[in-house]
C-alpha cells in the first residue's frame, strides 16, 4: 500500500462532509433530470434535443452520468444497499463520475453554442445540465479524497513558449498572406491548408500549462486499499450478477457502435472513460474481478453470448458489419500479441501473414477471378489451407531472420511486409507469373455455405432476424474463440513461460537451458498461423481482396501499424487487452470521420499519453502492474485473463 508520507486523504474544498455528499447527489440528480427537458429550441443540432420527457442523443449520456454520480456518492456515504458499489471506501470515484458528467454536459453546451452560433440557442434543460454537473463536481471536491502531499513539476522549457509565440505569428501571417512571401510557391498550399496546426499548437501548450496548474492544486492521487472481504453469495446469485454485468456491457457497446453522429460518439467516449475510471477507483471493478475469477467458465460463456447477441440488437446491417470488422481486427491483434506481447519480438510486417491466409483461401474458394477458378473447396478446408500457408511463410521467413534482435529484426519484418505486397501486385501474368490477378486482386469470392447454411442470405430464428453481416459476425466469433483458446492455453504452458523468459532476458534464458532460436521460431510460426486463419475468414467476409489492403500503415485498419498499436494500447501479454485496443482503434476512426486524414497523428499522441500515464496499457495483467507500480499495489488476486509476463512467474 502507498505509504502515508506520500499521500493523504483530505478534501480540496473546505466543505462539511454532509454538504459535500448532498451537493454531489443533488448535482447528479439535476444533471439526470435535465435529460427530460429540452436543451435547445431548434432541431438543427444533431439528435434533436428539443423534446420534453423524451431523452435523445447526448441527453441519455447526461442521464447515465448523473445517476452514476448520485449512486456513487450515496454508496460512499454508506447508504445500505449501495455499499457494494463502493467497496474501497474512497471518494475519488465520486469525483471521476462527476467530472465525466460535467465533461458530457459542458461539451454538449459548447457544441450547441458553436454549431448554432451562440448560447442564446440553449433551452432550460441545457442550462440545468451545465449547472447540475458543476454542482456535483464542487460537492465531490468537498469530500475526503486520496491526494498526493506534494506535486513537483519541472519548469517548462523556454522553447515551448517560443514555439507558442512563433505559432501565433505564423497563423496571423499566413492568414493575412504577408508571411507567404517567405515560402516557396510549390509548398505554400501545405501551410495555407493546414492553418489549424498553428492554432492547435498554442492551445496544446496552454492546455498543458493549465493541466499542470490544476494538478498542483488538486493533487489527486491514488491509494490502493485491499478490498474488504465480500459477503459470500450463492452460486446462482454470482452467475446472475456476472450475466447482468455482461448484459449491461452489451448495451453500452450497442450504444457506442450505433451512434449516428460525431458529437454523440465523443460524448460517449468521455463518459465511458470517466465512468470506467470511477468504478475502478470505487473498487467495483476490483470486486467484479474477484467474482469472475471464481466463475471463469460462466464469465467466458457470458462474454461470447453477449457478443453473439449483438447482431440481434441492431436494426442496421452497417453497424453489424462494423462489429464483424472489429472482430477480424481484434483476432489478428491477438495473434500478434503472441509474437510481441509474449515473446517480445517486434514484428512490423505482421499484416502480410493476414494477406497470405486471405490469398491462399481465396484461390481455392471458387472465385471466377482466381487462376484456380475450377477449384471450390469447402470452407473449413480453405481456412485450413490459409492457416497452413501462413505457417509455412512464418517458418520460411523466421528461420533465417530470428537470430537477429531488436531493431534489426523489426527492419527485416518490415521488409517482408513490403515484399509481400509488391509480390502480390506483380503476380499478374505480365510482371510475373499469373497467380494473384495483380493489383485488381481476387473479387467475387463466394459466400460461405456450411452444412447447408448459406451465410450470404438473411435468416429468421424465432422471430429474430439475422442478416448476411450477422451471419459472418457469428462465424468470426467462432474464429475469435479459437484464437482466444489457443492463446490462453499456450500462454500458460511451458512454451509460453519460455517465451516470457526470452522476452525479459534472452541471454539469461539461454543460460538456463532454453533454446532461444527454437522458442522464437515457434512463436513466430504460431502468430503467423493465427493471422492466416483470420485472413481466410476475412477473405470470405469482404468478398474481395487486393494487395493494397495489406500495408504497413494506412487510414483503414487492419495494417501493421494499427495492429501493433492495438496490442500496446490494450495491454501486452493479456487476452482482453488487444481485443479492447483493436475495438477502439477501429471504432474511433469509423465514427469520427474528421480524424481519417490525421489518424496516425492522433494515435501517435494517444500512445505518447498512454506511455506517460499508463505504460502497462489499458487492461494490464497483474505482473505488468507490479513492474510499473510495484510500490502502489496491494496483494490481491490476479485478473482472470492475466497471463505470465515475467520470467519464472
Amino acid at each position: 500500500m502507498t505509504t502515508p508520507t506520500t499521500h493523504e486523504t483530505s478534501p480540496v474544498l473546505p466543505l462539511p462532509a454532509r454538504l459535500g455528499y448532498g451537493a454531489a447527489v443533488l448535482g447528479g440528480v439535476l444533471a439526470a433530470a435535465s435529460a427530460a427537458m429540452s436543451w435547445t429550441w431548434t432541431p438543427d443540432f444533431p439528435g434533436d434535443l428539443t423534446y420534453y420527457g423524451s431523452p435523445a442523443g447526448l441527453q441519455w449520456l447526461a442521464l447515465a452520468g448523473g445517476l452514476l454520480t448520485a449512486l456513487l456518492a450515496l454508496a460512499a456515504a454508506g447508504l445500505k444497499g449501495l455499499r457494494w458499489l463502493s467497496p474501497s471506501g474512497g471518494h475519488n470515484g465520486v469525483l471521476l463520475a462527476a467530472l465525466g458528467t460535467m465533461a458530457v454536459c459542458w461539451y454538449a453546451v459548447a457544441a450547441i453554442a458553436v454549431e448554432l452560433n451562440g448560447l442564446v440557442n440553449l433551452d432550460p434543460g441545457g442550462w440545468l445540465a451545465a449547472a447540475g454537473s458543476l454542482l456535483a463536481v464542487v460537492g465531490a471536491l468537498g469530500l475526503p479524497l486520496d491526494r498526493r502531499r506534494t506535486v513537483r513539476h519541472p519548469e517548462l522549457h523556454w522553447g515551448l513558449y517560443a514555439a507558442l509565440v512563433v505559432s501565433v505569428v505564423l497563423r496571423v501571417g499566413f492568414g493575412q498572406g504577408w508571411a507567404l512571401h517567405a515560402v516557396p510557391p510549390g509548398i505554400r498550399p501545405i501551410f495555407t491548408e493546414n492553418l489549424w496546426f498553428f492554432v492547435a499548437l498554442p492551445l496544446a501548450i496552454a492546455g498543458f500549462r493549465l493541466w499542470r496548474l490544476l494538478d498542483g492544486w488538486l493533487r489527486i492521487g491514488r491509494i490502493e486499499r485491499p478490498l474488504p472481504a465480500a459477503r459470500k453469495l450463492p452460486a446462482w446469485a454470482e452467475i446472475l450478477v456476472v450475466t447482468a454485468v455482461f448484459a449491461v456491457g452489451l448495451g453500452v457497446v450497442e450504444f457506442g457502435v450505433s451512434t449516428e453522429y460525431g458529437e454523440l460518439f465523443v460524448g460517449f467516449l468521455l463518459l465511458t472513460a470517466f465512468g470506467t475510471a470511477a468504478l475502478l477507483a470505487s473498487g467495483a471493478i476490483g470486486r467484479l474481478r474477484e467474482l469472475t475469477a471464481r466463475n471463469r467458465a460462466v464469465t467466458t460463456g457470458a462474454a461470447f453470448a453477449a457478443a453473439g447477441a449483438f447482431p440481434f440488437t441492431q436494426g442496421s446491417e452497417t453497424y453489424v458489419l462494423i462489429g464483424t470488422n472489429i472482430l477480424i481486427f481484434a483476432t489478428v491483434a491477438l495473434g500478434l500479441n503472441v509474437v510481441v506481447g509474449l515473446a517480445g519480438l517486434l514484428d512490423l510486417g505482421y499484416v502480410a501473414f493476414l494477406g497470405v491466409g486471405a490469398y491462399a483461401a481465396a484461390l481455392v474458394s471458387g472465385s471466377q477471378f482466381s487462376v484456380f477458378s475450377g477449384v471450390h473447396l469447402p470452407f473449413p478446408v480453405a481456412v485450413l489451407i490459409g492457416a497452413l500457408a501462413a505457417l509455412v511463410f512464418g517458418v520460411v521467413i523466421g528461420a533465417p531472420t530470428l537470430r537477429l534482435r531488436g531493431d534489426y529484426l523489426a527492419i527485416v519484418t518490415l521488409g517482408f511486409g513490403e515484399i509481400f505486397r509488391i509480390a502480390m501486385n506483380n503476380l499478374d501474368g505480365r510482371s510475373g507469373p499469373s497467380l494473384t490477378n495483380g493489383p485488381n486482386g481476387i473479387a467475387a469470392i463466394p459466400d460461405v455455405n456450411l452444412f447447408g447454411f448459406d451465410f450470404g442470405s438473411a435468416h429468421d430464428f424465432a422471430g429474430l432476424h439475422l442478416g448476411k453481416n450477422g451471419n459472418y459476425l457469428l462465424l468470426m466469433l467462432v474464429a475469435t474463440a479459437i484464437v482466444v483458446t489457443v492463446f490462453g492455453r499456450v500462454a500458460n504452458s511451458r512454451i509460453g513461460r519460455a517465451w516470457v523468459a526470452i522476452r525479459e532476458d534472452e541471454t539469461a534464458a539461454e543460460a538456463m537451458g532454453i533454446n532461444g532460436f527454437r522458442v522464437k521460431l515457434i512463436a513466430f510460426a504460431l502468430g503467423a498461423t493465427l493471422a492466416g486463419l483470420a485472413g481466410a475468414v476475412q477473405a470470405h467476409v469482404s468478398g474481395a481482396i487486393s494487395p493494397d489492403q495489406y500495408l504497413f500503415s494506412s487510414p483503414t485498419p487492419p495494417n501493421s501499424a494499427f495492429l501493433l498499436a492495438a496490442v500496446i494500447l490494450g495491454g501486452m501479454g493479456t487476452i482482453s487487452g488487444p481485443l479492447v485496443g483493436a475495438a477502439l482503434l477501429f471504432l474511433i476512426p469509423a465514427k469520427l470521420e474528421f480524424l481519417q486524414s490525421y489518424q496516425l497523428l492522433a494515435f501517435g499522441v494517444a500512445l505518447i499519453l498512454l506511455m506517460r500515464f499508463r505504460p502497462e496499457g489499458l487492461i494490464a495483467g497483474r505482473r505488468q502492474q507490479l513492474e510499473f507500480h510495484e510500490a502502489q499495489l496491494p496483494a490481491q488476486a490476479a485478473p482472470t485473463d492475466d497471463v505470465p509476463t515475467k520470467a519464472g512467474a
